[in-house]
């Protein structure tokens, strides 16, 4: 270990290719066995990945960094659970042993995202599939070299990006267009077409039913765009055989080759069709849209056995299929946050941070949404999450790195954040797409301000780590005051929050423990642990009250900073978003104004045209509009 220790200390652990070289080195002039490869690289990622390796001397006072040691112990049993994870860049098939819940094998293939046009973000759905049957081949390989046989598996589990809506034909299972992205903002004219006839133009109008408000972000809106845009949807549509869902609905009919077109109630809570209550499609909602159910797939629990994959494509071919979560879903369940007040926030190009509120729905009314958070079993209650969502949090990273070109990677951004004590009152606001929750204007614009002639390209890139921390603060201001449970402490995920500033800064903006799981990325472990403890199934004891699991450790990053310190900061931050509604809002309501004003100028014109073409000794009896 010692050796291993000073190996990586001084070489540097991010350089998987000189760790692998020292691997062999070891084992050449050491006499280490080959097998305890995977033990020197488990420690290389794991142990050593702390502060004195990150430069952040100053945050690592604060942390408590957990070392695990590498378990060589076998697994209790062989029986084995696989998760299908479809994220927005990427697709990945994992396997795990149980009870332990450890990735024994794993592959991941990137996603190309198509833009046709600004704001406008589409998928390939048949990429989608094809990828994922080819990471599971690869992972199921290497389960003979591991001394497992393909027998093993007993059933997998499916966790995918929310909201990305499909249309394909029942008839021939081939898609009608490509997937439309959650993040896609082109059904923002078909809002304000439904928006028309809705009382008042509310857009929570609908928000008491299903906890969502009418927005771009959801499944029903992206339907209801392809239905009126696309030919081949159209006249799908007429003739009865078109199928829509999310990316879960469409790997199962694929899976099954047509056999189950389902969804779990995760996912259909995010459609804006789903009442929250009953958990079943809603007939207000569909006559809001003009969506026929049949077209839709059925409800059902994150986790029963829904039935068998039946597509001879691939090596999944028998094996159960028993568990359904989105993606934040599953990160939240595989944080545990399990009990009331619980929150975990996924640190990515985007974040979402969402709050275990037990099994009574909360409907927000300050922007927040209301979603579920899982139900394990459909004789099981289920359970409720209030969320928030930040659109731009890695990707003001991307966009400094790619668009103003102050810094060289995304990747450095902890290094150059730390090279200034504080941002210099620079306050950066992202609001690339608009603001989410809880200010949901979709008409918002960013901004930078505070800048002075000191300022410079470090303060901006602290400034844009600082904004994920205030606009995850904004959405926990909301929670703590609905949710009415106490939130002490915040689960951190994602590949963002490898970063130790960040997360030190988050703990200073929020002054509470912020705890990142080592895990970084805990949905495919959720799913996994959901897929498992089916009934019929019972690999695993879903155990709320267990005190820890063997695979789930955590850093903790403590606040330093005082509560006079939090809430000036705050402050400052809330005066700095104003602008970005206000402004933007004030500019297109003067624009309007001028239009209507010149109107009125052309009109009057004409008028005092014809007054003055009236004879002297015959006055003009003024009609009554003349006279308004």
């Amino acid at each position: 270990k010692t050796i291993i220790y000073l190996f990586l200390r001084f070489a540097g652990i991010h350089q998987p290719r000189i760790i692998s070289c020292a691997c062999i080195y070891l084992c050449a002039n050491y006499k280490i066995e080959i097998k305890f490869l995977f033990t020197i690289q488990y420690y290389g990622y794991s142990i050593f990945n702390t502060s004195f390796l990150s430069g952040m001397a100053e945050v690592g006072r604060n942390v408590n960094f957990v070392a695990r040691a590498f378990d060589p112990r076998p697994s209790q049993t062989r029986r084995l659970v696989g998760v299908i994870d479809d994220g927005t860049s990427a697709v990945s098939f994992s396997i795990y042993t149980t009870p332990e819940f450890k990735e024994i094998a794993s592959h991941q293939l990137s996603i190309p995202m198509i833009s046709v046009k600004p704001g406008w973000y589409e998928q390939d759905a048949m990429v989608i599939i094809n990828k994922i049957y080819r990471c599971v081949e690869i992972a199921m390989g290497m389960l003979a070299s591991l001394g497992y046989n393909n027998e093993d598996l007993v059933t997998i589990g499916v966790t995918n990006q929310r909201e990305t809506t499909i249309m394909w034909d029942a008839i021939t299972g081939k898609p009608l267009h490509n997937a439309i992205v959650w993040n896609d903002i082109r059904t923002s004219s078909t809002v304000d077409q439904i928006l028309a006839n809705i009382p008042s133009e509310n857009l929570n109008h609908f928000k008491d039913k299903c906890g969502l408000p009418i927005s771009p972000y959801f499944p029903a809106l992206k339907i209801r765009w392809l239905i009126d845009n696309v030919p081949g949807v159209q006249k799908a549509f007429k003739e009865k055989r078109c199928k829509a869902g999310t990316i879960d609905s469409w790997i199962i009919w694929n899976l099954t080759k047509g056999g189950l077109h389902i969804t779990d109630v995760t996912n259909a809570s995010r459609t804006l069709l789903m009442d929250i209550t009953t958990l079943q499609w809603d007939c207000t909602l569909l006559k809001a849209f003009s969506i026929e159910r049949e077209m839709l797939a059925e409800i059902r629990s994150s986790s029963e056995i829904y039935g068998i994959v039946t597509d001879e494509r691939t090596s999944l071919l028998g094996i159960k299929i028993s568990g359904i979560l989105g993606n934040q879903q599953a990160s939240l369940l595989g944080q545990m946050c399990i009990k009331p007040g619980q929150a975990k926030n996924s640190y990515r190009s985007g974040c979402f941070l969402l709050c275990n509120i037990g099994h009574k729905p909360v409907i927000s009314r300050h922007g927040l949404l209301t979603t579920v958070a899982y139900q394990l079993g459909p004789n099981s209650p289920a359970t409720y999450a209030l969320e928030g969502a930040v659109a731009v949090a890695g990707h003001a990273l991307e966009w400094l790195e790619d668009q103003v070109r102050i810094l060289p990677r995304a990747e450095d951004a902890e290094k150059y954040a730390s090279a200034v004590p504080t941002t210099g009152d620079v306050y950066l606001v992202p609001a690339f797409t608009g603001l989410y929750a809880p200010y949901w204007r979709k008409d918002a614009r960013g901004l930078i301000i505070g800048l002075t002639q000191f300022t410079n390209k470090h303060h901006i890139v602290r400034a844009a780590l600082e904004s994920v921390c205030f606009q995850t603060r904004d959405i926990l201001e909301i929670m703590y005051k609905e949710s009415e449970q106490k939130i002490d402490r915040l689960h951190a995920d994602g590949q963002l929050s490898k970063n130790n500033l960040l997360m030190q800064l988050q703990a200073d903006t929020v002054g509470i423990p912020v705890l990142r799981s080592q895990l970084f990325d805990c949905t495919r472990f959720g799913v996994a642990m959901c897929a498992a403890q089916a009934h019929g199934i019972d690999l695993c004891r879903f155990d709320p009250d267990r005190k820890a699991y063997s695979n789930v450790f955590y850093d903790k990053f403590l606040p330093t900073s005082t509560e006079e310190d939090r809430k000036h900061r705050y402050g400052k931050w809330k005066r700095a978003v104003e602008p970005c509604v206000r402004d933007y809002e004030s500019c297109t309501q003067t624009a309007e104004t001028e239009t209507k004003l010149q109107e009125y100028y052309e009109m009057f014109a004409i008028f005092l045209t014809q007054l003055l073409h009236v004879p002297s000794n015959k006055p003009k009896q003024l009609t009554q509009k003349e006279v308004e």
